[in-house]
């Protein structure tokens, strides 16, 4: 897996702004500026995506949109509907919770497979790609950097099935982790739990690297799942007292005839 943002990397800097490069396969292409504008939040969960126009955006014909929406929805990133399309997938509270609970369980399993089969060499690295992360003042880079550090952590189990349900989890996850990173203390503790993480990995303790591995994917889980959870019920709250306020006027007008 590329290690380094600037080597292969052909994410788009904004969704609207990218082109298709025939070098590339079109609908991977394509999901992939989808995803990156979902997780930017240039496209907002509830939006819809019009085939048409993302297809003259992208000078393509439906087919590769089409297919693009069909991973993306495989992936958890939108939901298409019969007779209505496609749209970006609202954010679920306990989607956010159950794939860092998925997380913590396949993670601590890797990294306690990893541990013994790391290298200088290895270790070298992991802690290169944990400083690029503490250093990115970027949000959306950040979370490129932290799926680096996470699977750099883990790559020496030679699990590639292992490797690949991770990955899946942390494409699905993309989107939850930014809410997190909206407050800089939330990042600073991250920050903090990969170094503790590196630490017992470099000092091989298994139990110990386990044991922070799915305490923080944990935490952060919960976290998340209070922030969307406490969001939801104020937008449900406001939404009954709009309500209210609608009924109050229609039956003022009636009194007034």
């Amino acid at each position: 897996m590329p290690t380094d943002l600037s080597a292969g990397s052909q994410t788009p800097a904004s969704f609207r702004d990218a082109q298709f490069e025939p070098r590339q396969s079109t609908s991977r292409f394509i999901a992939d500026a989808l995803r990156a504008a979902i997780v930017e939040g240039s496209l907002l969960p509830g939006e819809p995506l019009r085939q048409d126009a993302i297809a003259r955006q992208f000078s393509v014909s439906a087919i590769p949109v089409r297919e693009a929406f069909r991973q993306l929805e495989s992936e958890g990133w939108v939901t298409i509907e019969p007779n209505r399309g496609a749209a970006v997938s609202l954010q679920s509270a306990d989607e956010a919770r159950e794939i860092y609970e998925i997380r913590a369980s396949l993670e601590s399993l890797a990294i306690g497979i990893a541990i013994g089969h790391h290298t200088p060499e290895t270790l070298a690295e992991s802690k290169r790609l944990l400083e690029a992360a503490e250093n990115e003042p970027d949000p959306a880079l950040y979370v490129v950097r932290n799926e680096q550090f996470h699977m750099s952590l883990y790559a020496p189990a030679s699990r590639p099935r292992l490797m690949e349900l991770i990955g899946q989890m942390h494409r699905r996850g993309e989107r939850y982790l930014r809410l997190k990173l909206g407050l800089p203390i939330h990042k600073d503790a991250s920050d903090a739990e990969h170094r503790a993480i590196f630490d017992a990995l470099a000092a091989r303790d298994i139990e110990q690297a386990q044991t922070l591995v799915a305490r923080h994917l944990l935490a952060t889980g919960e976290l998340i799942h209070r922030f969307l959870a406490d969001a939801q019920a104020l937008a449900q709250t406001s939404h009954v007292r709009k309500k209210r306020r609608a009924s109050s006027r229609t039956i003022s007008s009636k009194a007034d005839r």
